[in-house]
C-alpha cells in the first residue's frame, strides 16, 4: 500500500500520525509480525544493544527499586537485563506471537494505540526502536505518559531519519517502518506532559560498518568502546538533521536519538 513518501519526505509531518482508523488498522496488521519475520529465527539472549542502552539510558536513571516495569515491543525482554535485579514486576506489551518469555507477563497492544493499563501503573517504561513501526505515534506517546506514574521514567530510542523511500521495498526493513523527525518526537514528548532529562543523538551512519573488526558474535552496540566512539562522533555539531537526505553528504549523520524522559511528580 502506497503511503505517499514524497508528501512526508521534508519531515514536517509524520506519515501515519494523520491516518484514519481504517488506515491505522491496516498498518497494525502489516507490522504485527513483520519484525519477527525479518529473521529466520530469533534466539533469547542474542540482543545487540546493551552497551548503547546503558550509555545513553539506564545509567541516567536514579538508583532505585522499580515496582513495575513496562517494556514496549520488548520481544524476549533481553533489553530489560540492566534493571531486572531491581524490578518487582515486569509486563511486556508485544504484538508478535513469535516472542515470549515465561519470566514475564505478556499483553497484546490495541491497534488504535490505546493501552490496556490503568493510569499511573508503571514507574519505568522502555521503548527501544518500536515507535517508528507504529502509525499514530502521538497517540501512543500520550498513552505511555498516562500509564507512567508521576515521578516515573521512560527510556526511548528511535531512528530520526526517513529510512529510505517506504513506497518501495527496502532490504532489511519492514513494509511500514519509517523514522520520526527529531523536532516531531520532541514536540510529542512535550504534548504528552513529559520532560526530557537527557537527550543524545546516536548510531552514526557508518558505525555499524565496523562490525567486521570485532570478534565473531560480538555486536557493535554491545561493545563499550565502539559505543563511546559513536557517541563522540555523533556529538560533533556538524551533521545534518535533514529527515531525508537531498545530497550525498547528508547521508553521513547520526541516525537515531536516545531520550531519557521523566514524568513530573
Amino acid at each position: 500500500m502506497e503511503t505517499g513518501f514524497k508528501k512526508y519526505a521534508d519531515g514536517r509531518t509524520l506519515c501515519g500520525d494523520d491516518f484514519a482508523p481504517d488506515q491505522i488498522e491496516a498498518w497494525f496488521r502489516d507490522e504485527q509480525e513483520a519484525y519477527y519475520n525479518l529473521a529466520e529465527k530469533r534466539i533469547p539472549g542474542e540482543y545487540g544493544y546493551h552497551a548503547l542502552n546503558w550509555r545513553h539510558g539506564f545509567r541516567h536513571l536514579p538508583p532505585t527499586r522499580f515496582e513495575h516495569i513496562l517494556g514496549i515491543g520488548s520481544a524476549f525482554g533481553d533489553e530489560l537485563q540492566p534493571v531486572l535485579g531491581s524490578a518487582k514486576k515486569v509486563t511486556i506489551l508485544e504484538p508478535s506471537d513469535g516472542f515470549s518469555n515465561p519470566k514475564f507477563r505478556y499483553i497484546k497492544p490495541n491497534a488504535d494505540g490505546s493501552m490496556p493499563f490503568a493510569a499511573d501503573t508503571f514507574d519505568l517504561v522502555t521503548c527501544f526502536g518500536v515507535l517508528h513501526h507504529i502509525p499514530n505515534v502521538s497517540t501512543v506517546m500520550r498513552e505511555l505518559s498516562r500509564c507512567t506514574k508521576p515521578g516515573g521514567w521512560l527510556l526511548v530510542r528511535e531512528p530520526t531519519h526517513s529510512m529510505g523511500d517506504w513506497d518501495r521495498p527496502r532490504r532489511g526493513l519492514t513494509r511500514r517502518e519509517r523514522g520520526i523527525p527529531l523536532p516531531i518526537i520532541r514536540r510529542m514528548v512535550a504534548d504528552a506532559g513529559l520532560q526530557i532529562a537527557h537527550q543524545r543523538r546516536c548510531m552514526f551512519s557508518l558505525t555499524a560498518r565496523l562490525q567486521p573488526v570485532l570478534p565473531k558474535k560480538q555486536a557493535v552496540y554491545n561493545t563499550s568502546w565502539l559505543t563511546a566512539f559513536d557517541d563522540y562522533i555523533c556529538s560533533v555539531p556538524i551533521w545534518s538533521e535533514q529527515y531525508h537526505p537531498s545530497n550525498f553528504f547528508q547521508r553521513f549523520r547520526p541516525w537515531a536519538v536516545f531520550l531519557v524522559l521523566h514524568k513530573p511528580a
